[in-house]
């Protein structure tokens, strides 16, 4: 066996092995009552649009915009962040989907939403919605998420820099 041999690092892709029994303890962590939950939250515009700007601006720095996973963060976790968009994330159950979101998944980076200050079971219901949604993101919508993303200290300095550019001030010198 190769794991036993070479032991598990972050930098490989895990095993088949690996992801089974990764799977299979996702799967026992569910409550019971969870694994069939239908979402109690109604599909509407507005909901898909909350869920849209909460996933980018909470959800996007690990899973990406187009929910692919393909981040810095995402890319480097162990196990890897998983693509929202394909079929063994789509085929879980809305009630899976909202328990991961609640309660976070143990010895990966998902951390638990569920008592996060302003994060209520309301909002992961809505991002249940959003996870089922990402297979036909539009492109207007990921440009649209561009600008709810986090953005660090330099991005915000460099930002206001240029608005005052444009409003009239001198080019700010930079020292090095």
């Amino acid at each position: 066996m190769t794991m036993v041999r070479h032991g598990l690092s972050s930098r490989e892709q895990p095993t088949l092995m690996e992801e089974g029994i990764a799977r299979a303890v996702r799967h026992l962590a569910t409550p019971l009552s969870m694994r069939h939950a239908r979402n109690p939250v109604p599909l509407t515009n507005d909901v898909l649009a909350e869920a849209r700007a909460h996933w980018a601006d909470h959800c996007a720095t690990c899973h990406g915009n187009d929910g692919s996973g393909n981040t810095e963060i995402g890319r480097n976790l162990y196990p890897r962040v998983p693509d929202m968009r394909r079929e063994r994330t789509q085929s879980l159950t809305d009630g899976e989907l909202f328990s991961i979101i609640k309660n976070g998944v143990r010895l990966t980076g998902m951390p638990a939403w569920g008592d996060a200050a302003g994060h209520d079971d309301a909002d992961n219901w809505k991002l249940v919605h959003f996870i089922r949604h990402l297979p036909k993101i539009t492109p207007q919508e990921l440009e649209e998420m561009k600008s709810m993303n986090p953005r660090n200290p330099m991005e915000i300095k460099e930002e206001k820099e240029e608005e005052q550019f444009l409003k009239g001030s001198e080019a700010p010198s930079h020292h090095h």
